[in-house]
C-alpha cells in the first residue's frame, strides 16, 4: 500500500535532561504515590479533530520527572520509578489530545507492607482508540527457590540455593488498540515493558544488588500495511538504539521477530520493532540512559502515525480483517496446552488455555494475587475469528501484502 504523503520523525528525543533538582527520598516514600493525583489534561482537547501535520501543535513527547535521573547518587531502583511514573502520565496526556471526550481511567493499587504499587490508566470507547492502556507496576517481594532456577544461574553463583531471595521490579507497559483498520496496534507490555529488576541477598538486605538488569522493546501491528508508517516506527527506535551502540538496532530487531513468532499459524505477531532482555553488560548508568532513550521514543514513533490514519475512511471489509487480525494478536497470548492450566491445577485429558507464550504474562499471572485486569490490559475488546477466511490469500490485495511480510519479515530501515 502506497502513501501519498511523508511523514519525518520529530526531533530526536533524548534522556530527560540534567539540571532537575535531585530530591532526597527515602525507599518507603517512592511506594506511595499520593492517590489523588490526577492525569493532566491537555489544552485543547475538546478540539482534538483540529490536530494538524505541523509537529509544533502537538503535543510534549519528553517526560518530566521529578528527579536529575542522571543523578547516580539517587537509587537506580527510586530513579526507574520517576521515569516510569513520568513515562506513564506523558503517554496517556498525549493520546488524550485525540479524543473529544474520552479519557484515561485510572486505577491506584498500593501493595501491602510498602511492596509496592501500580497505577493502571485504561481508556475504553473513544473515537480514536477503541482501547488504550498504560500502566505501570512496582513491586519488593521474594522469588521461590522454583523460579530463581529459572533465571540465568551465573547471577547466583553466590546464592545458597535453599534461600527465598528479595527482588525489586519497576516497568511501565502500554497497548493501544485504534478503532480505525488503517492506524496499527502497538505495545509494549508485560515482559515486553520497559523495565529494571534488581535481586538482593537476603542476608545484606540494605546492601547493593547482587543482580540486576534491565528489558524493554516495542513492537507495531498493522492490519495494513503503509511503508512510510513502518519505516517512520523502525527508523526512530534505530536511532534511539545507535546513541548507544550501532549493534544494538540490528541485534534486538531480530530478537523481537523471534520473540513474536506465532509457532501455530507461521507468522510474526505484526513487523516487529526492539526487544531485548536480560541486558546488564554494560555500566547500570549508560543502560538506563539507553532504556530511557528507547521508551522516550516510543511518542515520536507512534504519534505521527495515528494522526495521520485515525481519519481515514475505510470499508466494513477492511474492519472485519482489522478483526481477524486482532484474532492472531490474541492468539500470541493464548494457545491450546494440555495437562496443565496456568493455575497450576491439573487437568486430565482435555485442553486448558494457558499464557504461554508471553512469558511476562505467564510470570504476572502465577504471582501471589495477580492483578489479572491489569495483566491482560492486552487484549483487544474485540476480535475475530473465521474459519478459513477469504481475506488475505488473494494476490494482489493490501491484506495478502500484509500476510508475506508477517510470514517473511523484512528490513524497514
Amino acid at each position: 500500500m502506497s502513501d501519498q504523503d511523508q511523514v519525518k520523525p520529530p526531533s530526536p528525543v533524548t534522556a530527560a535532561s540534567k539540571g532537575v533538582a535531585a530530591v532526597a527520598l527515602d525507599d518507603d516514600s517512592a511506594f506511595k504515590p499520593s492517590p489523588t493525583s490526577g492525569i493532566p489534561t491537555q489544552n485543547g482537547n475538546e478540539a482534538a479533530h483540529e490536530i494538524t501535520e505541523d509537529p509544533s501543535t502537538w503535543p510534549p513527547f519528553l517526560p518530566t520527572p521529578g528527579a536529575d535521573l542522571d543523578d547516580a547518587s539517587i537509587p537506580m531502583r527510586l530513579r526507574m520509578i520517576h521515569h516510569i511514573k513520568s513515562l506513564q502520565t506523558t503517554i496517556c496526556s498525549a493520546l488524550e489530545t485525540f479524543e473529544p471526550t474520552a479519557r484515561f481511567q485510572s486505577s491506584y493499587y498500593l501493595r501491602d507492607a510498602s511492596k509496592g504499587f501500580g497505577d493502571s490508566r485504561v481508556l475504553q470507547g473513544g473515537e480514536t482508540f477503541e482501547k488504550a492502556g498504560c500502566s505501570i507496576s512496582v513491586i519488593k517481594s521474594t522469588l521461590s527457590v522454583a523460579s530463581v532456577h529459572q533465571m540465568r544461574a551465573e547471577r547466583f553463583d553466590w546464592w545458597d540455593g535453599v534461600s527465598e531471595l528479595p527482588y525489586f521490579v519497576a516497568g511501565c507497559s502500554c497497548v493501544i488498540h485504534p478503532s480505525n483498520p488503517h492506524a496499527p496496534t502497538t505495545h509494549f507490555n508485560n515482559l515486553y515493558t520497559y523495565r529494571y529488576f534488581e535481586i538482593t541477598n537476603p542476608a545484606e538486605p540494605n546492601g547493593p544488588p547482587k543482580a540486576w538488569w534491565f528489558g524493554g522493546g516495542t513492537d507495531l501491528t498493522p492490519s495494513y500495511l503503509y511503508d512510510n508508517d513502518a519505516k517512520l516506527f523502525h527508523q526512530c527506535f534505530k536511532d534511539a538504539c545507535d546513541k548507544h551502540d550501532t549493534a544494538y538496532y540490528p541485534a534486538f530487531k531480530k530478537w523481537c521477530d523471534k520473540y513474536f513468532y506465532i509457532p501455530h499459524r507461521h507468522e510474526v505477531r505484526g513487523i516487529g520493532g526492539i526487544f531485548f532482555d536480560d541486558l546488564a553488560d554494560g555500566s547500570p548508568e549508560d543502560l538506563f540512559r539507553f532504556i530511557r532513550d528507547c521508551s522516550n521514543a516510543f511518542l515520536p514513533s507512534y504519534y505521527p502515525i495515528i494522526q495521520r490514519r485515525r481519519l481515514q475512511p475505510f470499508t466494513e471489509e477492511e474492519k472485519k480483517w482489522q478483526q481477524l487480525r486482532r484474532g492472531h494478536y490474541v492468539e500470541f497470548n493464548v494457545r491450546s496446552s494440555p495437562s496443565t492450566s496456568v493455575w497450576g491445577a491439573e487437568v486430565d485429558r482435555r485442553l486448558a488455555f494457558q499464557i504461554m507464550i508471553d512469558r511476562g504474562t505467564k510470570f504476572g499471572l502465577q504471582m501471589k494475587d495477580p492483578r489479572t485486569e491489569s495483566i491482560l490490559m492486552s487484549l483487544p475488546l474485540t476480535a475475530r475469528w473465521e474459519y478459513q477466511p477469504e481475506q488475505g490469500t488473494i494476490e494482489g490485495t493490501p491484506e495478502k501484502r500484509l500476510m508475506d511480510v508477517v510470514q517473511n519479515p523484512i528490513e524497514w530501515v
